[in-house]
């Protein structure tokens, strides 16, 4: 997403430039323009048909990452945050987007993550991007490993601060491209052995 005056904006896709609202009174961390872009461009190549049917936002903040997916070619998304300002700010940019393919639920992104696999649930594509001063994104990406709730051909990914990179050992997710922007860190993984990029 582009960052607007007053708030951002959807980079790529059918929506393309459409402004989101924002967060008023409160800091909040949202994904660079260059890094949010370069997440996309990893994993779905230019001009290639987008891969994900159904997305799952965990932390999802102003909801700008899975809003973007379902742009440039989703069929559904689900929002999960435990702040109830975010939850309030993502029924707002999904009014304004015109998405009717959502749900939105507030609570711990592990639990949820619970929930979705105890109802066979399952999902193309996830990012997890807690705060980054926190264990969070382990704890969910664990949670996800542990269940089935990233589909076979499925791609999850982590965005985490290089003070504080990705230290957990997992079943059954391979890890398949790690970039360096800044101070961020962003990770894919799939179940599969084939990096992003020889897909």
């Amino acid at each position: 997403m582009r960052h607007a005056r007053n708030g951002m904006r959807v980079i790529g896709g059918r929506l393309k430039g459409r402004k989101l609202g924002s967060f008023k009174g409160l800091s909040i961390r949202p994904t660079g323009d260059k890094v949010r872009e370069a997440v996309f461009n990893i994993i779905s190549r230019p001009g290639d048909a987008f891969a994900f049917r159904r997305v799952l936002d965990l932390f999802a903040g102003t909801g700008a990452m899975g809003i973007e997916a379902v742009s440039r070619g989703a069929q559904e998304a689900v929002f999960v945050d435990a702040d109830p300002a975010s939850i309030t700010v993502v029924r707002k940019n999904l009014t304004l987007c015109n998405i009717v393919d959502a749900r939105v639920y507030r609570g711990n992104a592990s639990e949820a993550v619970n929930r979705f696999a105890m109802k066979h649930e399952e999902y193309d594509l996830i990012f997890i991007d807690p705060p980054y001063a926190s264990t969070l994104a382990a704890d969910t990406l664990k949670a996800v490993d542990s269940s089935n709730i990233l589909s076979g051909d499925g791609v999850c990914v982590v965005e985490t601060s290089k003070r504080t990179p990705l230290d957990v050992d997992l079943k059954r997710l391979l890890l398949a491209d790690e970039r360096h922007y800044g101070d961020t860190l962003v990770y894919i993984f799939k179940r599969g052995h084939l990096s992003c990029q020889d897909t």
